[in-house]
């Protein structure tokens, strides 16, 4: 009897060039096409090259690694990269992306201060999705937690399954940090889910994006699904690698990363390919 082929999906497995802070968004690009990365998502931040298109496209072509998938400049830090209008920055986070061949941009929802632009943050992202073929997948975030005191700083809701959009973002890390059940969360999202951060976490109250399988995440589990749905989105891997003591460290936290995500996605294939059919007599021994 032949041996049951393992199907790889068609999900594509990105770095995140934030994974390497405080290295370079040059750097990220080096590792990961070193690694065997399929490509990579870039974090628009205070690094000029993750803001220059020409720049990107350059460490693309010379790496010949694509870029998958664009962070806009959501974060505290980078509230004025690429002006300070919220709506501007999404749209040169569009067209970045339409630039460099990638399909999603990734947008978290507004702090709950960007009064107006939260108001109109729901009709505004379907306005912007109805104009492009890239998605504009909304990412979770969580409360901000101090001691005993819980503060609601995103709006409409940092559980972005509360409202109405076209694509979602499931990040693991964050829904760790919101105590949230992160699999409730992907049936929430249904067919939207459109793009995964994986990275693990143990419910701190800070952010903690750990290297997957160090954490409580369900991050195998959700790999498995993905695998068995026909996932046509990326998975990108989002860690934190802060504390490694050496460049040696931080690659060998990516390769390990890279090495989980593609084994769970291929065991769940295996499993299903392996499986008998419905209707399928299965012989006696």
């Amino acid at each position: 009897m032949a041996e049951p082929v393992v199907r790889i999906p068609d999900a594509k497995v990105a770095l995140s060039t934030a994974s390497v802070y405080p290295e370079s968004t040059a750097t990220a690009f080096e590792i990961a096409a070193r690694l065997g990365y399929d490509g990579v998502e870039v974090m628009v931040w205070n690094d000029p090259v993750s803001q220059d298109i020409d720049a990107l496209r350059r460490l693309s072509d010379y790496h010949r690694i694509p870029i998958l998938a664009v962070h806009a400049p959501c974060l505290l830090i980078t509230q004025r990269v690429w002006s300070t209008d919220p709506w501007t920055k999404l749209q040169r986070a569009r067209a970045a992306a339409e630039k460099l061949g990638a399909s999603a941009v990734v947008v978290h929802p507004p702090f709950r201060w960007q009064r107006q632009y939260a108001r109109d943050f729901v009709t505004g992202i379907w306005r912007m999705a109805d104009e492009t073929d890239v998605r504009f997948a909304v990412e979770n975030m969580y409360p901000w937690r101090y001691r005993d005191r819980e503060m609601l700083a995103y709006a409409p809701d940092w559980d972005v399954t509360k409202d109405d959009y076209r694509h979602f973002t499931i990040d693991l890390s964050h829904a760790s940090t919101a105590r949230a059940d992160a699999m409730q969360m992907i049936d929430r999202m249904g067919d939207r889910l459109g793009h995964v951060h994986l990275a693990d976490g143990n419910g701190s109250a800070k952010d903690e994006h750990l290297v997957p399988g160090r954490g409580a995440q369900p991050c195998a589990e959700l790999l498995e699904r993905l695998a068995l749905t026909g996932f046509d989105g990326h998975v990108v891997i989002e860690v934190n690698t802060r504390r490694a003591m050496s460049s040696a460290e931080r690659e060998a936290d990516l390769a390990e990363a890279l090495a989980f995500t593609r084994l769970h996605l291929a065991s769940a294939s295996s499993t299903a390919s392996s499986a008998p059919s419905p209707g399928a007599k299965v012989p006696r021994r």
